[in-house]
């Protein structure tokens, strides 16, 4: 089979496309490494995904991605430096090709950026979903995966979080876009019979994590005896997903995509385990054997105070099994960026 994957080189991307690489799968890489974070971390996880030697010299952005393209290219892995907003260069990729299914990552994340960029995330979230869905409209493509997210439930106070939950309500921008595909995505699935599947991520840490989110972002800072932007009296909770239970729903996904026809489904993809913020600092504390300092700040505009996915619906549909429990994925990380950062 042959898998266009957007967002290809981040944190989830990367995951995904060894593990298709891994099975014997081919694919197309689309990304637009973003400034949102340093490109080099981008290509960096192409090179892992792909099992190369990351001994990479950088030097220029350009530069850097022309030689990384032509580094790994190969008959079963081709990368496109590209934005799924220029619907006209998306089309050259998909006349190159010949694709059995998307799988749509690439997004522009982030719930207290979006409220400060909010036309820039309609742009990239919304429209460029959209170009992705005409495309695969005009050259037949009858299979999607899409990546929505659990903040499309705001501040949802019945616990834990269905699919079938009233989500009429978002509270960021980044929110409100992650509902948009969803029901633009009915859209083309009635008037199209695109075969889709959203899938609402919760919170994914592990290996390769963007180092802005705050697993990633306390280590780092833990390890380097900073103090810590502690918001709120850390009680806010969210359900950490580890990044191979992600990859495991997004692999299961495709073969029920490919096994089924008429689908149009939403499913949680979490862990079923709240952990507070208080525990998770405490969690990365025990594994770095390090206290943190904390700096008290009040709660932030966006931030839902607690997140928990009802899995049951993907357990049952696509055989989920989430495996990893909070404790045992902080000691993975933690484990992965001390060896990085040698």
């Amino acid at each position: 089979m042959t898998y266009l994957v957007t967002g290809g080189s981040g944190f989830i991307g990367s995951h995904l496309i060894e593990q298709l690489l891994r099975n014997g799968h081919s694919v197309i890489n689309i990304d637009n490494f973003d400034d949102f974070y340093n490109y080099q971390i981008k290509i960096k996880n192409t090179l892992e995904s792909m099992n190369k030697n990351s001994d990479f010299e950088f030097s220029d952005k350009e530069t850097d991605i022309r030689h990384l393209i032509s580094l790994t290219h190969s008959d079963r892995y081709s990368l496109y430096y590209q934005d799924i907003r220029d619907k006209e260069g998306l089309k050259e990729i998909f006349k190159t090709h010949s694709i059995d299914m998307v799988i749509h990552l690439a997004a522009l994340a982030g719930v207290r950026p979006s409220i400060e960029r909010p036309l820039e995330y309609e742009e990239v979230n919304v429209r460029g979903t959209m170009n992705l869905w005409e495309l695969c409209k005009d050259f037949n493509i009858k299979k999607f995966i899409c990546a929505s997210s659990s903040s499309v439930y705001g501040n949802n106070e019945k616990i834990p979080f269905e699919e079938t939950d009233n989500v009429d309500n978002p509270i960021s921008p980044y929110a409100a876009t992650k509902k948009s595909g969803e029901i633009l995505g009915h859209v083309y699935h009635k008037l199209y019979h695109i075969d889709m599947i959203q899938l609402r991520f919760f919170t994914v840490y592990g290996p390769r994590q963007r180092p802005d989110l705050a697993i990633h972002k306390f280590t780092r800072l833990i390890a380097g005896d900073q103090e810590i932007p502690f918001y709120g009296n850390g009680n806010t909770a969210r359900d950490y997903t580890y990044i191979d239970d992600i990859i495991d729903g997004i692999t299961k996904s495709i073969l029920y995509l490919e096994n089924n026809a008429d689908v149009y489904e939403i499913l949680n993809l979490g862990e079923n385990e709240v952990i507070t913020l208080s525990e998770m600092v405490t969690a990365i504390e025990e594994a770095l054997k390090k206290t943190a300092t904390r700096k008290v700040l009040p709660m932030q505009p966006g931030d839902v105070t607690k997140t928990n996915a009802d899995i049951t619906k993907a357990k049952a549909l696509i055989g989920y099994a989430p495996h990893t429990d909070f404790q045992n994925g902080i000691k993975k990380f933690v484990e992965w960026f001390l060896r990085k950062r040698q």
